[in-house]
């Protein structure tokens, strides 16, 4: 059972991460074509009315579905990976003098994620009892599926500039939280990394 997502989270900023190089893809597949529509849409469709405002971050002059909502930035720093990307959302709340205290990050490349879940998440989330918190799924950890404190920025921004590049392991050492939740139909997390995987989803939404 799905609970109402209450808008007193309107202290989170939505942030598409879409600055990958998708090295083993070919090209950068948020722009890729996916039944008529580009596969970032996919996630803006199913999350655009769920916040105030939404950053995608990417370091490519990249299309988008057009909103007075969304905001598009590159990173602060190149080729540091989804927490470069975390962390250049995270200064983008400070620069602009913004109020929200959490960021709440999707991929690009998800066309089956509904919003449905992003509100189970957030009210399965005791937001006094962590500052980061991630969905984990049918024994499968979503690490690009998170809500981070803005509160982890000066921590993140070190341990950047100290090589540290693996999402999983630094969110390990600041304590993540890891909130579970169950599907039995088509993976809502299933993701685009391949031209195999492209197909996939096409076969997958002819016969939704």
């Amino acid at each position: 059972m799905f609970y109402i997502f209450k808008m007193h989270h309107n202290n989170i900023l939505g942030t598409v991460l879409a600055g990958g190089k998708s090295q083993r893809f070919g090209e950068d597949k948020s722009q890729v074509n996916l039944g008529g529509k580009l596969l970032i849409n996919y996630i803006l469709d199913e999350i655009i009315d769920q916040f105030n405002e939404i950053l995608i971050v990417s370091n490519n002059n990249i299309k988008f579905k057009k909103s007075e909502k969304i905001v598009l930035i590159k990173d602060t720093k190149k080729d540091l990976g989804p927490l470069g990307g975390v962390l250049s959302s995270m200064k983008w709340v400070k620069k602009n003098n913004k109020n929200f205290k959490w960021i709440s990050t999707f991929p690009t490349d998800t066309p089956f994620f509904k919003k449905e879940i992003f509100q189970d998440f957030i009210n399965k989330i005791n937001f006094n009892d962590g500052k980061l918190f991630f969905i984990k799924s049918n024994n499968k950890r979503h690490n690009i599926f998170g809500i981070w404190s803005i509160d982890l920025l000066d921590k993140l921004e070190k341990d950047l500039n100290n090589g540290d590049r693996k999402v999983e392991l630094w969110a390990n050492s600041v304590g993540v939280k890891i909130i579970n939740m169950e599907f039995s139909n088509i993976d809502p997390f299933f993701n685009i990394n391949s031209k195999e995987d492209l197909e996939k989803a096409k076969n997958l939404l002819s016969n939704d």
